[in-house]
């Protein structure tokens, strides 16, 4: 018997001692890196300077404008007042129903001009005392019927917009802009805005506030805004989807930097490039409250008196990473 207990307890010594170096073991292993500044170092020679052009300015306090991020749609605006036309539209229906208006402007005008050579004969018999004057004013009053039913027409027919295979050429489209009801009264709606490109880098376009038909989303509580974009350049096309700065109508105070400063990386980080010391500069990660296209308010990452780059600051990212612009 004491022999069978003996040998039980060596069995489970090695288990106990697996359990004891399990628990000595962390679960996980941190390790320190360096920080990214000290990896973002840029030293260039006067020559390379003057050859990129690079130049500097002193970051102060300031002002700007509060601007709000958001998502608008490139619409066609209907000139008459009608329901702008966009990607959420039955091109199909729109379609069907302005070969219809057409045939209808075309039927009502050749009335029209029925009735005006109908007048024009009764006004002749009239005067060589051959007709009566009643068939000349009941002729008259067919002219005016014929002529109001065109005007309808027509009238009719420009509700329903451009025609579906010219809505991508037009030269003025508009951006629409759906902001919550809560945040409608912050909204400076007599101001323009500044619309880019979904994943663009180039400079931002200003769309000026047009007056158009009320619209709105009662199930997602937002009202729609409109804004009149320029396309001579077909640049944008029906149903794009935008990125699009609202000003919300008030200043804030602190650090400005112009917006030619700002690079932003793939992944949505903003940075400018610091300048520490005569032909040295350092990439630093900044965090913008608010941009516009003259500037922005910096709430982080850098200090009063400190000079970044504003001219050659993309240049210099290319320098970086090896890659030419």
């Amino acid at each position: 018997m004491h022999r069978i207990s003996f040998l039980c307890v060596l069995l489970l010594l090695p288990a106990c001692g697996d359990k004891n170096k399990a628990r000595s073991t962390p679960p996980a292993k941190a390790e320190t890196v360096g920080h990214e500044t000290e990896l973002l170092k840029l030293t260039l020679t006067p020559q390379a300077v003057q050859r990129l052009g690079i130049a500097t300015i002193k970051v102060g306090q300031g002002q700007a404008a509060m601007m709000r991020e958001t998502s608008g749609e490139i619409v066609v605006p209907n000139g008459a007042g009608g329901v702008p036309t966009g990607s959420l539209s039955n091109l199909a229906q729109i379609g069907t129903a302005q070969a219809a208006a057409d045939g209808e402007v075309a039927r009502t005008r050749a009335q029209a001009r029925l009735a005006r050579i109908a007048l024009d004969r009764a006004s002749r018999l009239v005067a060589e005392e051959a007709g009566s004057i009643r068939s000349r004013d009941e002729a008259a009053a067919a002219l005016a019927t014929a002529q109001a039913q065109a005007n309808v027409a027509v009238e009719q027919r420009r509700l329903l917009g451009p025609s579906v295979a010219a809505l991508d050429r037009q030269s003025a489209l508009w951006v629409r802009v759906s902001v919550s009801g809560t945040d409608i009264a912050d909204v400076a709606r007599s101001s323009s805005v500044l619309v880019r490109a979904l994943g663009a880098t180039d400079s931002d376009s200003r769309a000026h506030p047009v007056q158009a038909p009320p619209s709105a989303n009662a199930a997602a509580g937002t009202v729609d805004l409109y804004y009149a974009i320029d396309n001579r350049s077909h640049e944008w096309r029906v149903g794009q989807r935008v990125g699009v700065q609202l000003p919300i109508g008030r200043m804030q105070q602190g650090l400005t930097v112009p917006a030619s400063a700002i690079l932003r990386d793939i992944y949505g980080g903003e940075w400018v490039y610091a300048q520490t010391e005569p032909n040295h500069f350092v990439r630093q990660r900044v965090e913008i409250t608010s941009a516009g296209a003259d500037g922005a308010i910096v709430s982080r990452g850098l200090e009063p008196g400190m000079r970044v780059v504003t001219t050659g600051a993309m240049e210099l990212f290319g320098t970086e990473f090896g890659v030419a612009h």
